[in-house]
């Protein structure tokens, strides 16, 4: 069995709407041989149309390169990643959705489902660099890195949905095998440890359902 922990309401959402509820089984298979408890359902929580969506405007970006990063500074970076995220994650939720119920997405909703996914992955790139390429105050390298590995794994499904989507916006096949693997990265337990983090150094975000 696995340790007592309770996934996030936000985190599970993300994980339901991307996989389809056959492969939740695969997820909480591989989970259980990583020490993470079974995962609390919800149901009850409302998604916008497509036509509602709004992108959001602004991710995390930073030029600096070979600087000495300051914790203040190191506190809101974090802080807007996540929140950046979950935001681009919320306005992905109805298009994955219509995947889910197999419906056929538009030429003007798959544009903008790939402009979600090119913001996504910048956000990511952005952070990624950053955190590499300056000097972190002590205690914050190991777990930026975490943090970042965390949620790239969680945004490549579905970056590979929107490529794999062809021109009549079908519903392609999804690598089970593929989405085992990434389970075991981004998980309940490692959630935890980020989320631990997160409150030792007081950073304040909506991410993983925290607001």
């Amino acid at each position: 069995m696995c340790d007592s922990y309770k996934q996030s309401k936000g985190e599970w959402i993300i994980i339901r709407k991307i996989f389809y509820s056959f492969l939740i089984l695969c997820l909480l298979s591989a989970c259980s041989h990583e020490g993470v408890t079974e995962i609390d359902i919800t149901e009850d929580d409302e998604v916008l149309s497509i036509q509602d969506v709004k992108i959001p405007s602004a991710i995390f970006t930073s030029h600096k390169q070979n600087s000495v990063i300051d914790e203040e500074e190191m506190r809101l970076s974090i802080k807007t990643y996540l929140d950046s995220h979950d935001e681009l994650l919320n306005a992905s939720e109805p298009f994955q959705d219509a995947i889910d119920e197999e419906k056929e997405l538009t030429k003007e909703e798959r544009e903008k489902l790939d402009k979600i996914n090119k913001l996504i992955k910048e956000n990511d790139e952005n952070f990624s660099d950053y955190i590499l390429n300056n000097t972190l105050p002590e205690g914050y390298l190991e777990e930026s890195k975490r943090i970042s590995r965390y949620i790239v794994t969680v945004n490549e499904p579905l970056d590979e949905l929107n490529k794999m989507l062809d021109d009549n916006g079908d519903f392609p096949e999804i690598n089970v095998g593929a989405i085992i693997k990434n389970s075991k990265i981004a998980n309940g337990k490692e959630q935890k440890k980020i989320e631990d983090f997160l409150d030792e150094k007081k950073i304040d975000t909506k991410a993983f359902g925290r607001e």
